[in-house]
C-alpha cells in the first residue's frame, strides 16, 4: 500500500472549500494544481482554480466568456450550459471537455490556464451527451467517456467510450457503451465519469445514486472498452457529508494521492472536500479513513498534503467596485450584455460604483439577465450594498438579492409618490411578488444588508434617510437550479424600458466563525 506523504504539522478541514464549485475535476502540472467545475446557465463559465497545495485554491480566470448560441443564452437559462467538465494537459497544452446538454461536446485549450483559451469547438454533436473526459494513451490513440441525461437522450445510467483524434476535433470510431448501471445491483445514475490509465491497466472513476445521496466507484479494465470489473470506494456511511462522489484523483508529486470531490448541500451548493487516497495490495484505490485501515468514508479533517496551509473556505468577496466594474468573482445570470454596465467615458459613470442599466423588468428576478451572482457562502453570512436609484420613471427598481428558485430582495422602488424602500419575496408557487415591507423615503438611496443564517434562514435591515428597519420576511433561501442559491445584485426598469440607472457601491460581506 502506498500512503500519502504529508506533514503532520498541518491539518485542513472539509470542505475544503464550502462554496458552490459544482462538478470538480482537476490535474497536476509540475508544482501547480488547476481545477475547473461546472458553471450552467452564468457566464463567464468555466472557472478555473490553483492551487501549491490541493488546500487552498485561488480562481484564476475563466475559460468561457459566454455561453452559445447568444440568442438563447441572452436570458438565463436556468439549469442549461455547461455541465460537468474535465481538464487535461497534454502535448503543451491544458484541454478542457464541457458538455451543453442540448448540443453536444465542445473543446477549448490554453497554453496558459490564466488564458487567454480558444473559442469552443464541437466535437461531438447530439442531444444528453454529458460529463466527457479524454484519455491520451501510451499507443498514440485517444478516447473520450461520457455519460447520458435521460431527460434530453431518453437515457441514463450508461457511460459510452468514443475513439476520437489526439487534437480532440473530431470521433474517429464508432462509440461503445461500456458500462450499463442497470446491470449492476442498485445502480441509478451512472454519470461523471473520469478516465485514467495506471500500471496498464484502464480506469473509470465514477459516482452513481444521485447527487445528494450516491457513492463513488471505481472501474477498471485491460482494455478501454472493458470488460470492466467495479467497486464501491467512497460512500457516506456514519459522516455528515451526504452523497461524496465526482471529481478528480490526483497525484501530488511527491509519492501521495488525493481525491477531491463534491457534496451536494443543498442552498449552500455542490461544496469541495479532498480526501487521502492510497492503493491496496490488490490494486483497488482506497479512499478516505480506508486508508488508514477504516471504512470507505470521508474524512472531515486530515493532515495537509505538502505543508499546505488552508486559507479561506468560501468563494465570497467583498466589492469596491473599483473603476466601475465589478471584480472578477461575480458572474452573470446570463451571457454579458456589452451595454449592461456603464463604463468610463459614458453619462452617468463612477469609478467607486457600479452602474447597471437594469432589465426590462419581467416581474421575476429569475428571469432578468444583468444579474450579477456570486454563491452564498456554506455557513451564516452577512450581505450588505449601497444602492442608489436616481431619477427614473415610476416601476423601476434595484437591489440586492438571495437568489435561488425562490428570492428575496431589498432595495430601492421608484412609485408615482417618489421612492419607497421595498424588501419582497417570491416563491415559485406565487404568481407576484410579496411584498413585505415598503417605506417612503426621502432620497431613491438605502443601504440594504442580507442575514444569512446556518439553516439558511433571511433577515433583512435597511438603512435609509438616518433611520434602521429590521425585517423578518420569514423567508428561507433555496437553492437554483443544479446550483446553490446565490448572492444577487440586480436593475430593472419600468414597462419594457432598459434604460433605467442604478449605482451599487461598498459590497461587504462577512461570515460567522466555523
Amino acid at each position: 500500500m502506498r500512503v500519502n506523504l504529508v506533514d503532520d504539522a498541518s491539518r485542513y478541514r472539509n470542505p475544503i472549500i464550502d462554496s458552490d464549485v459544482p462538478d470538480p475535476d482537476a490535474i497536476r502540472v509540475g508544482d501547480r494544481f488547476y481545477l475547473v467545475a461546472s458553471s450552467f446557465h452564468r457566464a463567464p463559465g468555466l472557472p478555473v482554480f490553483e492551487s501549491r497545495d490541493l488546500v487552498d485554491w485561488t480562481r484564476i480566470g475563466y475559460a468561457l466568456e459566454r455561453n452559445e448560441p447568444a440568442a438563447w443564452f441572452g436570458l438565463p437559462r436556468h439549469g442549461c450550459g455547461v455541465w460537468a467538465p474535465s481538464i487535461r494537459h497534454h502535448d503543451g497544452r491544458f484541454h478542457i471537455v464541457f458538455p451543453d446538454p442540448d448540443q453536444g461536446i465542445f473543446v477549448v485549450t490554453a497554453e496558459n490556464p490564466a488564458g487567454p483559451w480558444t473559442p469552443p469547438r464541437l466535437l461531438l454533436a447530439g442531444l444528453g451527451l454529458i460529463d466527457p473526459c479524454p484519455l491520451w494513451d501510451d499507443d498514440g490513440r485517444t478516447y473520450l467517456v461520457h455519460g447520458w441525461a435521460r431527460s434530453r437522450a431518453g437515457r441514463k445510467n450508461v457511460l459510452t467510450v468514443v475513439p476520437v483524434d489526439a487534437g480532440l476535433t473530431a470521433p474517429t470510431g464508432p462509440a461503445v457503451d461500456v458500462i450499463d448501471g442497470d446491470l449492476l445491483d442498485g445502480f441509478t445514475t451512472l454519470e461523471g465519469p473520469k478516465f485514467h490509465k495506471r500500471d496498464g491497466e484502464y480506469w473509470i472513476l465514477a459516482p452513481a445514486g444521485g447527487v445528494a445521496t450516491g457513492w463513488q466507484t471505481a472501474f477498471r479494465a485491460d482494455s478501454p472498452f472493458g470488460p470492466y470489473r467495479h467497486r464501491i470506494v467512497l460512500a457516506q456511511g456514519d459522516t455528515p457529508v451526504n452523497g461524496p462522489h465526482q471529481g478528480a484523483w490526483v497525484d501530488d508529486g511527491e509519492g501521495g494521492d488525493w481525491f477531491l470531490h463534491f457534496q451536494d448541500r443543498g442552498v449552500f451548493g455542490r461544496v469541495l472536500h479532498l480526501q487521502p487516497m492510497a492503493w491496496d495490495a490488490d490494486g483497488w484505490p482506497l479512499m478516505g479513513r480506508a486508508v488508514a485501515g477504516g471504512p470507505a468514508e470521508p474524512v472531515l479533517d486530515h493532515p495537509a498534503p505538502l505543508r499546505g496551509r488552508q486559507g479561506a473556505r468560501s468563494l465570497a468577496r467583498s466589492d469596491d467596485f473599483a473603476g466601475g466594474l465589478p471584480g472578477a468573482h461575480w458572474q452573470w445570470e446570463a451571457d454579458p450584455d456589452p451595454r449592461a454596465i456603464v463604463t468610463q467615458g459614458e453619462e452617468g459613470w463612477r469609478d467607486d460604483a457600479l452602474t447597471l442599466r437594469g432589465s426590462p423588468d419581467g416581474g421575476s428576478i429569475r428571469t432578468l439577465p444583468r444579474v450579477l451572482s456570486q454563491p452564498l457562502p456554506g455557513w451564516s453570512s452577512t450581505s450588505s450594498v449601497d444602492i442608489e436609484l436616481p431619477d427614473v420613471a415610476p416601476g423601476a427598481r434595484a437591489g440586492i438579492a438571495v437568489l435561488g428558485l425562490d428570492y428575496a430582495w431589498a432595495g430601492v422602488r421608484c412609485t408615482a409618490s417618489g421612492p419607497v424602500a421595498v424588501v419582497a419575496v417570491r416563491s415559485r408557487d406565487d404568481q407576484e411578488e410579496r411584498v413585505v415591507a415598503s417605506v417612503p423615503l426621502r432620497e431613491s438611496r438605502v443601504r440594504a444588508t442580507f442575514d444569512v443564517g446556518d439553516d439558511a434562514h433571511v433577515r433583512v435591515s435597511l438603512q435609509a434617510d438616518g433611520a434602521r428597519i429590521d425585517v423578518d420576511p420569514q423567508f428561507h433561501a433555496v437553492q437554483g437550479q443544479w446550483v446553490g442559491a446565490a448572492i444577487s445584485l440586480f436593475a430593472a426598469g419600468a414597462h419594457g424600458a432598459d434604460e433605467t440607472i442604478a449605482r451599487f457601491a461598498d459590497f461587504r460581506i462577512t461570515t460567522g466563525d466555523r
